[in-house]
């Protein structure tokens, strides 16, 4: 299992060296245990070859025996990705925060089929921040405000303002018009879909865990019309599912209510019409409180 590595491994064109440990075992060389621990990766004696594998200090590890008991690192590549042709934003920086705002379709983190077309790579290669985190997440689909922490001396304390449910976040989307009441607290027990429906999520019946202020804002044309979401929990996929639950499912949205298989390669002409337009907290390292939108950021003392 590989784990993100900590400085002074620099980024490689944007990304940061990931740490495999090596257990005691009867593999004849590192390429042989590599190449059974991440067996996704296809070319490990290559990469040895090229001194793209390294050790703590950044010194290139040469396959000779196996040898247990200590960590070993690399940077993950791609050989192809999909690329997305939307631009990235940064709305505010200092030396504890960086709030960019993200395009549809991008996503934060990489993984699976994207590496370098991801929000924290693009960051890091344009910030040189090797210690650029985000502390929380929005959905691959879903534009809008992203906050990262820069120190990861400080990531934890920004992550428990999440845990605690210290954040107030304001989303807009794009659904059905509905007859209301509005505005109106939703209210959801949300669990994992059975049956292989990926990534879904339905509402059931027993303890909600799933709590959102929705408001109908403007009537549209076409029978649409603009809400405001404030989010009290942070259940996966909890507006779209929750919206969906009420029978209002969110325009552009291929998951709810009928799980679409994505397109290889991506189309990006019907975006998931669902944004996150502000946040704001108290900051746990400063003490100033920060309110950020996707036009400006506003900080004030205590």
């Amino acid at each position: 299992m590989s784990r993100a590595a900590k400085p002074p491994l620099p980024l490689r064109d944007g990304v940061g060296a990931s740490a495999v440990f090596c257990p005691p075992g009867a593999w004849g060389s590192l390429a042989a245990f590599l190449a059974e621990r991440l067996p996704l990766v296809a070319d490990w004696p290559a990469r040895l070859a090229r001194g793209d594998v390294v050790d703590d200090a950044g010194r290139a590890v040469i396959d000779t025996p196996y040898r247990p008991n200590r960590r070993v690192f690399y940077w993950r590549q791609l050989d192809a990705e999909p690329e997305i042709p939307f631009t990235e934003r940064i709305v505010f920086q200092d030396e504890h925060l960086l709030v960019a705002d993200k395009p549809h379709f991008l996503p934060v983190t990489p993984g699976g089929a994207y590496v370098q077309q991801t929000l924290l790579t693009r960051l890091r290669r344009a910030t040189g921040l090797a210690e650029l985190s985000p502390i929380h997440r929005l959905d691959r689909e879903t534009a809008g405000l992203v906050v990262f922490s820069v120190n990861a001396a400080e990531r934890a304390a920004y992550q428990n303002l999440f845990r605690d449910r210290a954040v107030a976040k304001v989303y807009e989307a794009i659904a059905p018009a509905g007859a209301g009441p509005w505005p109106r607290l939703l209210r959801h027990r949300l669990v994992e879909r059975e049956g292989g429906a990926f990534m879904q999520m339905q509402a059931v019946a027993g303890e909600p865990n799933a709590e959102t202020w929705v408001d109908l804002v403007d009537p549209l044309d076409h029978g649409l019309a603009r809400y405001e979401l404030r989010p009290r929990t942070g259940v996966k996929h909890q507006l779209r599912a929750q919206m969906n639950a009420i029978g209002l499912p969110i325009a552009g949205d291929r998951i709810y209510p009928l799980l679409q298989p994505h397109e290889d390669p991506p189309y990006f002409d019907a975006p998931l019409q669902l944004v996150a337009r502000e946040i704001s907290f108290r900051d746990p390292v400063t003490g100033l409180s920060r309110a950020f939108s996707r036009a400006a950021a506003t900080i004030t003392p205590p």
